[in-house]
């Protein structure tokens, strides 16, 4: 167990995520009472990378509340910095700091920051973008674009399945090309998704067994034909044993290269950051973040 007195702490607070506004201040008096100076990055006019490159020097560790997005978009400057990340759930999933063990109520999450130790994590990279949780094209990249930041604000995890819903009937399959570990296959699907982490889309699971520090990435590409067969899928898309099932094909690998005949949008992490073609590849040990 290590001690907060006295270190100083890189507070960056997303204060338009669903629970950001609401918790600021017992947040930060709760930081302070365990011991840690804390300095708040409040500057909304600078982006959450260039809050953390601007003020981190001479911090001990970097403090980040706010959603999966929030610390999408935090982890290439946290990355840069190499400093401990402690992680305040705030937004609508949180599936990050499920996958971690770190607690839902951020009042609890404060006090494994403060009284806890930190334990690395990999990064997955889709052409050169990193992604903490899943990155996927299809279904979920057309979720990802119709599901607005304000939607997810007002219904919570509510609004993903309403928004999959509404999407689910007009649904389509598209040609993917997949290169792995010396081989290539073209298959027909509605979705491919590469996970670093375990939780995903709200509830959703990437493989059970998956971890944030195994070193590996885990593929899945859902198969089907028609919009209700991805509909019973679903029990085992949220348990992670989707992979068992003869209408998916799942595998573990280090780097992953995915083509279409035309460039589709990937969605990183709830976000649209990319299209294919995409390489995929994974950085072990990455981000050291205080969990469980």
């Amino acid at each position: 167990m290590t001690t907060s007195q006295g270190r100083r702490a890189l507070l960056i607070l997303n204060r338009h995520a669903r629970n950001g506004a609401t918790a600021s201040a017992e947040l930060i008096a709760a930081l302070r009472q365990g011991g840690l100076e804390v300095q708040v990055a409040d500057d909304d006019a600078l982006s959450v990378g260039e809050r953390i490159q601007r003020q981190a020097a001479g911090c001990d560790l970097i403090i980040v509340g706010g959603g999966d997005g929030t610390l999408n978009a935090a982890t290439p400057a946290l990355m840069v910095a190499g400093l401990p990340v402690g992680i305040l759930p705030l937004g609508t999933a949180n599936d990050l700091a499920k996958t971690l063990g770190i607690p839902a109520d951020p009042l609890l999450a404060v006090q494994l920051i403060v009284n806890g130790s930190t334990r690395p994590m990999d990064v997955g990279m889709v052409n050169d973008k990193p992604f903490l949780n899943v990155a996927s094209i299809g279904f979920s990249a057309e979720l990802a674009d119709g599901l607005s930041a304000q939607a997810k604000k007002t219904w919570g995890r509510f609004g993903y399945a309403l928004a999959a819903f509404r999407l689910l009937r007009r649904m389509r399959r598209f040609t993917l090309f997949i290169e792995h570990d010396g081989q290539l296959e073209k298959v027909k699907t509605v979705q491919a998704s590469v996970g670093n982490g375990r939780h995903y889309g709200g509830g959703m699971t990437v493989e059970q067994s998956a971890s944030a520090d195994d070193g590996q990435l885990d593929f899945y590409s859902l198969e089907v034909r028609h919009w209700w067969e991805l509909l019973a899928l679903f029990p085992r898309l949220r348990s992670g044993t989707h992979g068992s099932t003869r209408k998916v094909r799942a595998f573990q690998t280090t780097g992953i290269r995915l083509s279409t005949r035309r460039p589709m949008p990937i969605n990183t992490d709830g976000e649209l950051t990319t299209q294919t073609p995409a390489v995929f590849r994974i950085e072990p040990d990455a981000l050291q973040v205080y969990r469980p």
